[in-house]
């Protein structure tokens, strides 16, 4: 294995999502070469369903307060705690990246396929912003399926949002994930169904 090659691999290895941010989260040209590996990602039909609303500064109040008001939406007897501590992760986050789906219903492109094809931009936009040397994590919850929410965001329907992501400088070194071996998610097939290690727990 060549140098870069091994230096790619190991990026990819010591990937792992962390929301204990602190700024500065990347801008300019360094930002926007981390957002060109979305369009690496496989799309069957080459229909880039992707897109990127980017949230700093003082937007990052009016994105918490319409969190909020999907939150209520969803459902009016939300405690105050989670709706507090909501507010304040999405009103803080160095950087937010809502991640849009683009979905063309009628395209001869299953949705589904459209919608891995979104997972897999957001899988390259987290191991671009690993591999640049920041942290970051995808997020979701039940106000990514609110259409209201999403409509506000600028993804009306048949659109749909795939989840936010949490973007800035990880406030520890140390902050990575021990990786969990992945034989247990391995089997061979021989004509059989296959079992896995990992599901008799």
């Amino acid at each position: 294995m060549k140098k870069h090659e091994r230096i790619a691999l190991d990026s990819l290895l010591s990937r792992s999502s962390t929301d204990d941010l602190t700024g500065p989260a990347p801008k300019g040209e360094e930002l926007e070469t981390i957002l060109s590996a979305v369009m690496r990602a496989p799309d069957h039909g080459k229909l880039r369903p992707w897109r990127l609303a980017l949230i700093h500064g003082d937007a990052r109040a009016k994105l918490a307060d319409r969190v909020v008001a999907s939150m209520k939406r969803i459902d009016p007897e939300v405690p105050e705690k989670k709706i507090e501590k909501r507010h304040h992760r999405m009103s803080t986050m160095p950087l937010t990246i809502v991640l849009g789906m683009h979905l063309r219903p009628d395209n001869k492109i299953p949705l589904i396929e459209q919608e891995l094809a979104v997972g897999a931009a957001g899988m390259n936009l987290l191991n671009a912003i690993h591999a640049a040397g920041y942290g970051a994590v995808w997020v979701s919850g039940e106000i990514t399926y609110d259409p209201v929410f999403a409509a506000e965001l600028g993804f009306p329907a048949p659109h749909a949002l795939a989840g936010f992501f949490f973007v800035g400088t990880p406030k520890h070194e140390d902050h990575e994930a021990k990786r969990r071996p992945v034989t247990p998610y391995i089997a061979e097939w021989n004509g059989e169904p296959v079992t896995f290690e990992a599901d008799k727990d």
